[in-house]
């Protein structure tokens, strides 16, 4: 059965590289549309038992430098008809879930970081997250 629509998840790294290389294969073969997400979250420092948010300059950065993420992701898909760039604030992992159910996707697509079964327990994995919550189908690549 052919997708429909398809979000790939990109950070930069070089298996979100490898993600959105399969995508754009995958979306190609079915004609599907290729949506490509970047979620970025600012940094909440805890004290005690206070949270303090970073300053507003910081936070610019955070977001200066996640439109910077997505314009290497409009690099890699140039050429490919019919992509849509998504930059979004949150947690990554809730934040693609969220999105992927709001807009009808039926694919997710995103790179594994490799980490053993206890340090991914310990550290928690957006792609871990991801897959054990995701309603449709999710591609993990490595």
């Amino acid at each position: 059965m052919p997708f429909q629509k398809v979000l790939v998840a990109f950070d930069g790294s070089e298996l979100s590289v490898k993600a959105l290389q399969k995508a754009v294969a995958i979306t190609q073969e079915d004609s599907a549309e290729l949506i490509v997400i970047h979620v970025y979250q600012s940094p909440v420092l805890a004290y005690g038992s206070a949270f303090v948010t970073v300053p507003a300059t910081l936070d610019q950065d955070y977001e200066e430098y996640a439109r910077s993420v997505l314009k290497e992701a409009e690099g890699l898909t140039a050429g490919v008809s019919g992509v849509k760039l998504v930059l979004q604030q949150g947690q990554p992992a809730v934040t693609i879930l969220e999105y992927a159910e709001e807009n009808g996707v039926d694919l997710i697509i995103m790179g594994s970081r490799g980490l053993s079964g206890l340090r991914e327990f310990v550290l928690g994995s957006v792609s871990h997250n991801v897959v054990q919550h995701s309603k449709v189908p999710v591609l993990v690549i490595k």
